[in-house]
């Protein structure tokens, strides 16, 4: 059990299917090991030819469209996005074959069917408040352009808008507003990481909001911001 890592089950079965002989049972483990990494596999790459690029070894969005639409979710769902997490995936709208072959292994996928059963889980994640935040760093890299270190507001915004629907911060909509009359700039990691502290630790009203706290300068004219424009009162 030990050299092969089979759970104790599996290695009983397999020792009683060779009759206790243990060399038979080394063979008969390996051989149905390798015949399943192969039916895996072969499984795997059909599913990723049906998406691929035509014309490059990729997948892009038209294969990601198809996708979406095996998979009967709508492309804008925020479901895709802990797809793309699960695959490591570098670029929004594109896979690699290593990240998307990867990503289904590592889910335990090798079939539609199995990829639709997995869709509620991957849902189901994003109320786990540890990867909730782990998807919502990686949606920072994930949604910027290539070679660039900030993400473009107009998608920034558009990703905060899915992902605080899921924790339902109810000052999302003034903080969208809020950048695009005073900021309509790119927005650093810093700030995309830390809006998220602040969402969480900071309650609505801003009563324990502190000014000395260590909060991108940009949370801090939000604060202003609000309070300049009477939607939460100091000290409410």
């Amino acid at each position: 059990m030990t050299i092969t890592g089979a759970s104790e089950k599996v290695a009983l079965q397999v020792l009683k299917a060779s009759d206790w002989h243990l060399e038979g049972a080394f063979d008969m483990f390996y051989s149905r090991s390798q015949i399943q990494t192969l039916t895996d596999t072969r499984h795997l790459e059909e599913l990723y030819n049906r998406y691929k690029d035509p014309y490059l070894d990729m997948i892009l969005a038209d294969g990601i469209s198809l996708l979406c639409s095996d998979l009967q979710v709508d492309p804008q769902d925020i479901v895709t996005l802990v797809v793309s997490w699960h695959m490591k995936a570098a670029a929004m709208c594109e896979f690699s074959k290593q990240e998307f072959v990867g990503g289904l292994q590592s889910l335990g996928i090798d079939s539609l069917d199995k990829f639709r059963e997995r869709i509620p889980f991957m849902r189901s994640e994003l109320k786990d408040e540890q990867k909730f935040r782990e998807i919502y760093n990686f949606a920072f890299g994930w949604a910027k352009e290539k070679g660039q270190k900030s993400l473009a507001l107009d998608t920034a915004i558009g990703m905060w808008q899915l992902l605080f629907a899921e924790k339902q911060w109810p000052l999302v909509d003034h903080w969208c507003q809020f950048l695009q009359e005073k900021h309509n700039k790119a927005i650093s990691r810093d700030t995309w990481s830390q809006l998220l502290e602040f969402a969480r630790i900071v309650n609505p009203s801003l009563s324990n909001y502190d000014a000395e706290g260590a909060w991108p300068y940009l949370i801090d004219e939000f604060v202003e911001y609000l309070n300049e424009n009477g939607i939460v009162q100091k000290g409410e």
